[in-house]
């Protein structure tokens, strides 16, 4: 599984540049993270690329094993007093290869999810490789909510990509772009609306 890592630097980098391009006023618009702003995620991906099995631990016992507390916790430990500051720190954990005790493929599912999470309210498009989106969509509908994924939902559901061949599950079909299905199973609302089929009510 450690092929995942070159994918994850990719992404990880290809943020760092999208954020560069931001004015003050993007830095403090909402994200797809409810109350959550776009420095807020930034913030919480740097988090995201400290974690270590002890320090998810501490954090989590810091936190009195609450799972949203914990990320809050991390989030605003690592939010620089400027925006500049965070995106600094941001480059300096690209290439971080550290993780939580999870499979290494949940890596990559943040960097794509919390990516999206700032780009779409800003209006910002990138085209992923194929190989990342798929990987990242068959790995969130196979894992349980329990450890960060979206079986549950998934199981109702058969996920079928426009864009590549992918299907996955064999409840009411919903049909669209991987990316999309993968931001809809990860309870981003704002993705629904690039979907279609019956499939769709099952996901709202």
């Amino acid at each position: 599984m450690s092929d995942v890592w070159p994918m994850v630097y990719e992404e990880r980098l290809a943020l760092i540049d999208d954020l560069a391009e931001l004015t003050d006023e993007q830095w403090v618009q909402p994200s797809l993270c409810d109350g959550w702003t776009v420095h807020d995620v930034a913030a919480h991906l740097i988090d995201n690329a400290k974690a270590t099995p002890l320090g998810i631990v501490r954090a989590m016992v810091r936190a009195r094993f609450d799972f949203n507390r914990q990320n809050d916790h991390g989030m605003e430990r690592e939010r620089g007093a400027t925006y500049r500051e965070t995106l600094a720190r941001l480059r300096q954990v690209a290439t971080r290869t550290s993780a939580p005790p999870a499979p290494l493929d949940s890596r990559l599912v943040e960097e794509v999810v919390h990516g999206e999470d700032i780009r779409r309210p800003l209006g910002i498009e990138r085209e992923y490789p194929e190989e990342v989106v798929v990987r990242s969509l068959r790995y969130q509908a196979r894992t349980p909510v329990s450890f960060g994924g979206a079986k549950q939902l998934a199981s109702k559901v058969q996920l079928r990509a426009s864009d590549t061949d992918v299907v996955i599950g064999d409840g009411v079909a919903v049909t669209g772009p991987a990316l999309s299905l993968l931001m809809a199973i990860s309870g981003r609302k704002a993705a629904l609306s690039d979907l279609r089929g019956p499939g769709v009510a099952a996901l709202q």
